[in-house]
């Protein structure tokens, strides 16, 4: 542990022992909320994110160290291990490290070049190499024997013997393919015949762009183009000269013309091709890196988007013909009353829609009226305004009309978990009820969904689907422990993502809280069937019980830091009660003063923190985008516009903005800020507000171009205002190696990057 430790120190950049500290924690069954939270004494304050890499890093690492020990055993087995050769592996840093010092010795089926050995022809090699000046013909024809019966075939089991020396020596294979990747470019052409059907990735079809430089994004789009039959790839690794001279250098091999042919044939039949193989695993884990980066850090922002509150609501799920469905559920998300109305096309029953949805406002209370945005959402908006209005115009307070996303609503509504909720209810119209929950918090809502069907992605399918479902269960897990969770209100799906619980635990407390009532304090979970001491200590600091018996049970103070905050109330000669949100008292405690051998000055920090804003939701407030009167359809767009709308996909390129058109539009990460951003996460993030000028419109294929610059100028070059990051920074265009449709990309319209992506088509 102590070699893996340190090696993913020097990664995070602290010290040795905080990662051992942390693998000890996490060996010991904790979880990583619980680890981040209340255990910063021991990891020096390590936060979610460097735990999580650590705990991957030592998976990988472990199966490395197995590795190595496996292939030295191999080799020792062979009778062939030197002192160098295991210095060597111990040594390797990658799994690709270890298999290439192994490739030698590898048990593998009998090649020429084994064959050419067991004729003798191995001296022939030696020779030729040895002595550049000798004639290869003549030298030949002392080395034939069955199978080599000329010198033709002889000559080439020489050269096979000498391509497997090359093949097979490890420090070359590594020189090779990493120069490959720092030189190198993807060609891309289009499959003739194909361009119409594949017009999607025409500005692919004569495509270039150095290895290094190609973002996630761009690689996942080429590679789905080759996949559909539309593109053909090349891996391009540039002057074959370059690395014929690496390989003669390697080998200190004479200049004659055998030489130089053994080594061009070499190069193309076996070290390019190995290293075309390892780009392409390269550019595949580069871009599902990026890719659940992107999505990662969408999924977080999409949980911890600001929750309207305990407000009884109103949902449309929208249609034409089917109508829209309708829920109201009361600031606790309980069910109250359903029904479909039917105000749009073919029925066009505007005004009974109006008055049956006016009544069931009026008659339970509706504070918010949430519409999913999907087909019919701007019409059956105008509809939620008009019921609004008549509550107002009766002298009731006018709810207030939200759009709301309803990505992956049909998909919980058809789920084991909304069946075991509403058995009884129409699929249709449980959809309506996660939309009128999602809007009222729509953390407790979305673990109910899987996080690959709530739309925050890019090319997520193209992914590892594994590595993927990983990434965003631990997203899904710090959300949720982040907020905290309300012990006697959530439901299983929300409990079962606390620190420490499973799914039967989180059931047994929903089945415990129905048979015993509500619970008045943290140690009553302790008579909860299967919630161990284990489970208790993981999961108590993020259970939170409102009014209960004692206040800090509503608090992200854990219970076995109870004793602290009894400490600093005798000093204050004030009770619990009295202390939380004494801001002035507060203020003026040192934590060091209350600081012992099991709580250092972190945690108290944290307690004294917590004491003075006790369950803080770090959640931002609740607001709105408001949709522009009249602009309902992309057709209603005009370049210049100034309009409001919200964030519904982040990613490396730019930031999709719902504008309330049924179509999102692209604001390209060249015109995001008046400055260089390298990162569209810098500047915005999915379920944020923002204001955006319209730049440029197509109807016909519903593309929208925007920005967050409002100053910008329609027509203008869409990249003029994007700074460069510094005097050093490569301009992008054809110098770079890229195709037509990428040096158009900085000046082209925004729309046009929103194709090349792949998205919308």
């Amino acid at each position: 542990m102590t070699s893996i430790a340190a090696t993913i120190a020097k990664e995070l950049n602290v010290r040795d022992h905080q990662v051992q500290q942390a693998l000890t924690l996490l060996a010991e069954g904790n979880t990583v909320p619980f680890i981040a939270r209340y255990r910063k004494e021991a990891t020096g304050g390590l936060d979610d994110a460097q735990l999580r890499h650590i705990e991957e890093r030592n998976t990988y690492l472990v199966e490395l160290a197995e590795r190595k020990d496996a292939v030295i055993a191999s080799i020792e087995e062979q009778g062939k291990l030197t002192d160098e050769l295991r210095r060597e592996i111990l040594a390797a840093d990658s799994k690709a490290r270890v298999e290439d010092l192994y490739l030698p010795y590898k048990k593998r089926r009998k090649t020429k070049a084994d064959i050419a050995r067991e004729a003798g022809l191995e001296a022939l090699e030696r020779q030729l190499v040895e002595d550049p000046a000798v004639d290869p013909e003549a030298a030949a024809q002392d080395y034939l024997s069955e199978g080599f019966p000329d010198a033709k075939a002889a000559l080439e089991g020489a050269r096979a013997i000498l391509v497997d020396r090359f093949a097979t020596d490890a420090d070359l294979v590594g020189e090779v393919r990493d120069r490959v990747f720092r030189d190198g470019s993807l060609r891309a052409g289009v499959v003739e015949g194909k361009e119409a059907e594949g017009a999607k990735y025409a500005d692919y079809f004569e495509f270039s762009e150095p290895f290094a430089s190609l973002p996630s994004h761009r690689i996942l789009a080429l590679f789905r183009g080759e996949a559909e039959g539309v593109l053909t790839l090349d891996f391009d690794p540039g002057e074959d000269a370059i690395y014929e001279g690496m390989i003669a250098r390697a080998f200190d091999l004479p200049d004659s013309e055998w030489v130089r042919k053994a080594v061009r044939w070499g190069w193309r039949t076996k070290l390019q091709v190995s290293a075309n193989l390892d780009i392409r695993v390269r550019l595949r884990e580069k871009a599902e890196e990026g890719a659940l980066e992107v999505f990662t850090t969408n999924l977080r922002d999409v949980l911890l988007a600001a929750p309207a509150g305990q407000r009884a609501t109103l949902a449309l799920d929208p249609g034409y013909r089917n109508g829209v469905k309708c829920a109201v559920v009361d600031g606790t998300g309980k069910v109250l009353a359903t029904t479909i109305v039917y105000p749009h096309q073919p029925q066009n029953r505007w005004d009974a829609a109006r008055e049956e949805l006016a009544k069931l406002s009026a008659e339970h209370g509706v504070e918010l009226i949430a519409i999913g945005n999907g087909t019919a959402s701007r019409e059956s908006e105008k509809l939620a305004g008009e019921v609004a209005d008549l509550i107002a115009q009766a002298g009731g307070k006018r709810p207030t009309p939200v759009v709301v996303s309803e990505s992956g609503a049909s998909v919980y509504s058809a789920s084991e978990i909304a069946a075991e909720e509403f058995p009884d209810m129409d699929v249709s119209l449980r959809s309506a009820v996660s939309i009128a929950r999602r809007l009222q918090d729509p953390l407790a809502e979305l673990v109910k969904v899987d996080p690959k069907a709530i739309g925050v992605g890019q090319y997520q399918h193209d992914v590892n689907q594994t590595a993927l479902a990983r990434a965003l269960d631990g997203v899904v897990e710090d959300a949720v422990n982040s907020v905290g969770v309300d012990v006697n209100t959530a439901s299983a799906p929300l409990l079962e993502r606390v620190a420490g619980l499973s799914g039967t635990v989180a059931k047994n407390i929903v089945a415990y809280r129905d048979e015993h009532g509500s619970l008045t304090t943290r140690k009553e979970l302790g008579k909860v069937p299967r919630l161990g001491p284990k489970a208790f200590e993981q999961a108590a600091g993020f259970l939170r019980i409102q009014g209960g018996k004692n206040p800090l049970d509503g608090s992200a103070v854990h219970p076995e830091a109870y004793p602290v905050v009894e400490r600093v109330a005798a000093a204050t000669g004030l009770t619990t009660e009295q202390l939380i949100g004494n801001t002035a008292v507060l203020s003026k405690l040192r934590p060091a003063d209350f600081a012992d051998e099991h709580f250092g000055v972190p945690t108290v920090t944290d307690i004294l923190a917590e004491l003075d804003k006790p369950g803080r939701d770090p959640r931002p407030e609740f607001k709105t985008a408001t949709f522009k009167e009249g602009v309902t359809e992309v057709k209603d767009l005009k370049p210049g516009m100034i309009l409001e709308g919200t964030v519904t996909n982040v990613a490396a390129f730019g930031a999709f903005v719902d504008v309330g058109v049924h179509q999102d539009g692209l604001v390209h990460v060249s015109a995001m800020a008046n400055r260089f951003v390298s990162d569209p996460h810098e500047v915005v993030r999915s379920g944020e507000v923002v204001k955006v000028k319209v730049m440029d419109v197509d109807v016909a294929r519903k593309r929208i171009g925007l920005s967050l610059r409002l100053d910008d100028e329609p027509g203008a070059p869409r990249g003029a205002k994007q700074p460069q990051r510094g005097a050093k920074q490569p301009q992008r265009g054809a110098k770079q190696g890229r195709g037509r449709g990428e040096r158009r990309e900085a000046k082209g319209s925004m729309a046009d990057a929103l194709k090349r992506a792949g998205f919308g088509n």
